[in-house]
């Protein structure tokens, strides 16, 4: 099975990404931060939304721009975007064995126009009403990359609270 990744394309807001790190580190998946982005790494806001986490994930990389991202990485690329004609999740993942990159765009205006069209069999979206535009990008960035694990049947991650924790059998005590 190929490694799980979320991209960020020019994010804006740090709480936001902090969420998707905190996502990041809760589920194995790796994070590629397109610049520029709408903060610093040591933002404060950074640091407070992802309650602490940070010192723990290290598995993110940033890149200059989206051809320096496609220089460096080879798999399957997914763009989610409320202008995709494809349900997400009509996606087989359990047929991908390469590495999947889950790209996502900046929270005021997504992916660049002429990227999005350049990979137009490429770009999926999620389902939803039509009150709303999209939804919140680190509320989506969780249920695309839950849903992928869900498919490949959550390889690696545990069903119980850890004993570093409270422990699997903290409430029958």
């Amino acid at each position: 099975m190929g490694k799980i990744n979320l991209v960020l394309y020019e994010p804006e807001i740090p709480q936001n990404t902090a969420n998707i790190m905190r996502t990041c580190l809760a589920t194995g998946a790796g994070l590629h931060l397109i610049e520029p982005l709408g903060f610093r790494m040591d933002d404060k806001y950074l640091k407070r939304a992802s309650a602490n986490h940070l010192q723990f994930f290290d598995d993110y990389r940033i890149y200059k721009n989206f051809s320096e991202f496609l220089d460096k990485n080879n798999g399957k690329m997914i763009f989610l975007t409320r202008y995709g004609l494809k349900n997400f999740y009509d996606i087989d993942f359990n047929k991908i064995e390469e590495d999947i990159f889950l790209i996502l765009g900046k929270e005021s205006t997504g992916v660049d126009y002429g990227i999005l069209r350049e990979n137009i069999d490429a770009c999926y979206r999620l389902p939803m009403s039509s009150q709303v535009r999209s939804l919140n990008l680190s509320n989506a960035a969780a249920v695309v990359v839950y849903e992928v694990l869900r498919q490949k049947g959550f390889q690696g991650l545990s069903f119980y609270e850890p004993e570093n924790f409270k422990g699997k059998n903290f409430l029958i005590k």
